[in-house]
């Protein structure tokens, strides 16, 4: 689904957002992008007033701001609240109380919608349809019904007309990003224009039904044959973009377990079950659920954890599973210089970092768990990413480790409501472990060799070319090398090492060429399916590779 960009801000609109800024006390903001002109007189000639003269703080007058802006804008807020690395934690947890208080939908609105969307009428589709909400939001609203074949489901509906409204509002979000980046130059680091464009992306998401199910069911498959944790079915037959129909679960809201509404589970096991299935999704399928709130999350009979809403969810790729799987690793043995060291090699610390004044501030950072048992590393890693430590160095986070950082510590505070006594990082242990060994099983070597095929096709084509070249032209006297006599002693010495280290690495692809065509033959003695000598080949490569990567680290020329 794309959404039309305009050409420039609806005037009106923008006239009633600078109104409502200029009402909770955003005067001088208005005045500071050029949008004098749009303010009431009232305030046009207004003086501004000192932060210390205001009663309500400002992350709660902004709330109110976006609360009476409406759906756009309460979105906005709701994913900002998943992002204190750019508001700071003020903003993020006051954003978070942001709720979509939006009257229901007309019983004929609904009816029309569902007809017009299923293309048939109501009473061919379901046996009986409730048109009172089960829940009412900004996007959309949940209708309890029955189908013809007697199964209880969910239908979730879109309101009418909101994707033009949201295109609206997101061109003027547009223009004033670009306002206040261009004339507040300290906002500049916030990067809004960016905010922007990562939102609309997020809620187009969110407003795409059919992406929805798609999310569903490949969520489905990750707990396919865990009888701890349930994924509801979704009917495709009865879904469209703006229309989700999935099957009705009757459960009890963690948040309701949580509060002590209801004791007849056990809640040390829920807490158990939860951790595991979210450890499993991050570390083991890289697919998870990007808004595991206590009211998303639902626990039915025999304390089988059941997740809803899939409209929010992340992804992460294997080398960053394995890169976050070491990194916790640092961070529970206190590893300061492996924590660093991670985070260089993950790209998050660069060459222009000073890293011993880093290691002395994460030193100090990390004191006030040295001692203890760590019990939460989504907390350390929230933490980390909001202290003044990264401003200070210049360090910014990825978003998906934000976020990773985010839901885990969602998790890992509903475990300990949950349970006093729980530990997420025992729970996660065994999960970071299997990834490690998987990284480091000599099989991943054949899986890199398979993925890598055609790139080791075209070298072996290339390389004998440009071998053949390079030796023709030095026959002919045909290569100039121009030297200054200089340091020959360290010259000579370094061009003997760099001789050495191709003739290695020379010997190592022969190695690694033969191996592979002795492993297409399936001839000879077998080990697990492939000939051993070409098991030994692979593992005599690996080794002089692993010494040759240790010699260039050994004299910092890599």
């Amino acid at each position: 689904m794309n959404m039309m960009r305009e050409k420039g801000p609806d005037i009106k609109r923008l006239t009633e957002i600078v109104r409502v800024l200029a009402k909770y006390e955003f005067g001088n903001v208005v005045k500071s992008i050029g949008l004098n002109d749009k303010l009431p007189l009232s305030e046009r000639f207004k003086k501004s007033i000192s932060l210390e003269e205001l009663e309500i703080p400002v992350p709660e007058r902004l709330r109110l701001v976006l609360e009476e802006l409406g759906t756009t804008f309460i979105k906005l807020g709701q994913v900002l609240s998943t992002r204190p690395d750019l508001v700071g934690e003020d903003f993020s947890r006051e954003f978070a109380k942001l709720q979509d208080a939006t009257p229901p939908l007309d019983a004929g609105v609904v009816v029309s919608m569902v007809e017009k969307e299923l293309g048939k009428s109501l009473e061919d589709v379901f046996s009986s349809f409730d048109t009172t909400p089960l829940a009412s939001a900004s996007i959309g609203e949940v209708h309890r019904a029955v189908l013809k074949n007697g199964n209880e489901v969910a239908v979730k509906i879109q309101r009418p007309g909101l994707e033009k409204q949201i295109s609206h509002d997101i061109s003027i979000m547009r223009y004033l990003a670009g306002l206040i980046d261009k004339r507040i130059p300290k906002w500049k680091y916030y990067n809004l224009p960016g905010i922007v464009d990562e939102f609309e992306r997020s809620i187009l998401k969110e407003m795409d039904y059919q992406q929805e199910a798609r999310n569903a069911k490949e969520f489905s498959k990750i707990f396919q044959g865990d009888r701890t944790v349930y994924v509801p079915k979704i009917y495709d037959e009865h879904s469209t973009t703006k229309v989700l129909t999935m099957e009705f679960i009757d459960g009890v809201k963690v948040r309701d377990i949580m509060e002590g509404k209801n004791d007849k589970f056990n809640r040390k096991l829920i807490a158990k079950r939860g951790a595991e299935s979210y450890f499993k999704q991050v570390l083991i399928h890289g697919f998870f659920h990007a808004d595991p709130h206590p009211g998303n999350i639902y626990v039915l009979k025999h304390n089988v954890v059941c997740f809803l809403d899939f409209g929010m969810m992340g992804r992460i790729d294997e080398e960053s599973r394995e890169s976050l799987a070491e990194l916790f690793i640092y961070i529970i043995n206190y590893d300061i210089n492996g924590i660093i060291n991670q985070l260089t090699y993950m790209g998050i610390v660069n060459e222009k970092v000073d890293k011993k004044s880093l290691k002395y501030d994460l030193m100090d950072f990390m004191e006030k768990y040295y001692g203890a048992d760590i019990t939460a590393v989504g907390n350390i890693l929230k933490e980390l990413s909001n202290s003044s430590i990264l401003e200070k160095h210049h360090i910014k986070f990825p978003r998906e480790l934000v976020l990773l950082g985010r839901v885990i510590t969602m998790v890992e505070d509903m475990g300990q409501k949950l349970d006093p006594e729980f530990n997420a990082v025992e729970i996660s242990k065994p999960l970071v472990k299997k990834l490690l060994i998987h990284k480091l099983s000599p099989f991943r070597f054949l899986d890199f060799l398979s993925e890598n095929a055609f790139e080791f096709e075209h070298l072996m084509k290339v390389l004998p070319k440009s071998l053949n070249k390079t030796l023709k032209k030095l026959e002919e006297g045909r290569i100039i090398i121009e030297m200054e006599h200089k340091n020959l002693n360290t010259i000579s010495i370094n061009l003997s090492r760099a001789s050495n280290r191709i003739s290695l690495a020379l010997i190592i692809s022969a190695l690694i060429i033969g191996s592979s065509l002795i492993m297409q033959t399936n001839k000879g003695i077998l080990l697990l399916g492939f000939p051993f000598l070409g098991i030994i080949g692979f593992i005599i490569s690996a080794v002089l590779g692993f010494g040759l990567v240790i010699s260039i680290l050994k004299h910092e020329e890599i």
